[in-house]
């Protein structure tokens, strides 16, 4: 194992600007609020900008195969910013999670590499068929099954941005074992539950003798998923680490301009204490996001480890930041109006993704031989 690099570097830090500053132009908390509480909640625009004109919908792919040939640090930067914003865009199932399986697969052959090329270049969106809570190192899921001639059939709940995919990365079991298919979203049926989480809707996805493109067999599609599920948890990290991020400035920054008794409500020094933990809660989530982006970015062995330990950390820490951001705002954070409540939502949602932090540790106590 190699010294890990938490700090961003030069190129990381350019990145954040540029996706920092299409995110205040495009994304601001009014606009986010009647987005969410529109027709269609998910803001395609937003995101052929940020996959077509930035380029982040392929930064983890390579460039002979039409991405930015980047790693997962890039994209966990990328994630960080969507937090602070909880921008309503399908980088979490598209970029990372259905990309993800797709590299795990043999990219050299067509029927991976063609649907990896429009999801990199943003021509497609892209969605991992599994239920958003699967845990990491969950069993291959037997949710669907493929027959002989390669058509699928079988139900898949809670998929992340299942409900504006143009092509599903389904894991289904078939004759031979398991495998890794393809599947136009035209040949499925979606349907939307209510979210939880406005900003990031799921779907529940049928398949009834859907036509299907094989892209693994039993040799590569176990290992493919559940490389998916490890960096789409190590990288969800980042992204909660944003989310605490704006919560702790937006609260520090209202408590200093809102007056009690004539002077800052956050002088008081009971609001000093209940910030400057968080603060030091934040600190901690920062190094552990990182640590497992800067694993996963180098293949490193540790990687399963970094991401128990973030999933565990950075999903508390978000929820707690999103909680003081309601009850510090006082009355005005228990309103429809302040997007408050858009952050908790999102905070409480992803803590249960990937598994519950309470699964990753028992999962991390395993792999350092610290069992309960």
């Amino acid at each position: 194992m190699t010294n890990a690099d938490l700090l961003y570097s030069d190129v990381e830090t350019d990145l954040r600007a540029s996706v920092r500053d299409l995110l205040t132009d495009r994304c601001a908390p009014e606009t986010l609020l009647a987005r969410v509480e529109s027709d269609e909640p998910c803001d395609r625009e937003l995101w052929r900008t940020l996959a077509r004109d930035l380029g982040t919908a392929g930064l983890a792919v390579p460039e002979e195969l039409g991405g930015q040939g980047a790693s997962a640090r890039e994209v966990a930067l990328v994630l960080e910013e969507l937090g602070r914003a909880v921008a309503p865009v399908p980088f979490l199932g598209s970029a990372v999670l259905a990309t993800s399986a797709l590299l795990g697969c043999d990219t050299a052959a067509a029927e991976v590499a063609d649907p990896l090329r429009r999801l990199a270049g943003g021509e497609a969106v892209g969605a991992l068929a599994v239920p958003l809570s699967t845990m990491t190192d969950a069993a291959f899921p037997r949710d669907v099954t493929a027959t002989a001639d390669g058509t699928l059939d079988g139900t898949v709940t809670s998929v992340a941005d299942g409900t504006v995919a143009d092509v599903f990365v389904v894991p289904a079991t078939g004759p031979d074992g398991p495998g890794l298919y393809a599947v136009d979203a035209s040949a499925a049926e979606v349907s939307a539950p209510v979210s939880f989480d406005l900003t990031r809707r799921i779907a529940d996805v049928s398949f009834r003798g859907a036509a299907a493109t094989r892209l693994a067999g039993p040799d590569r599609a176990p290992g493919a998923l559940e490389g998916a599920l490890l960096t789409g948890a190590g990288l969800l990290a980042s992204e909660q680490l944003g989310l605490a991020q704006w919560c702790l400035d937006e609260t520090v920054e209202y408590l200093k301009n809102r007056y009690q008794f004539g002077r800052p409500v956050g002088s008081f020094q009971a609001l000093k204490h209940r910030l400057s933990d968080l603060w030091l809660e934040l600190v901690g989530a920062r190094a552990a996001a990182r640590y497992a982006a800067d694993t996963l970015a180098r293949g490193d062995a540790d990687a399963p480890v970094a991401v128990a330990l973030a999933q565990s950390y950075c999903a508390e820490t978000a929820v707690h930041a999103a909680e003081e951001c309601v009850q510090l705002h006082g009355g005005i954070g228990m309103t429809w109006e302040h997007p408050a409540h858009l952050y908790l939502k999102r905070a409480k949602a992803s803590q249960v993704a990937f598994g519950a932090p309470g699964r990753h540790r028992a999962a991390l106590g395993e792999l350092v031989d610290l069992p309960a």
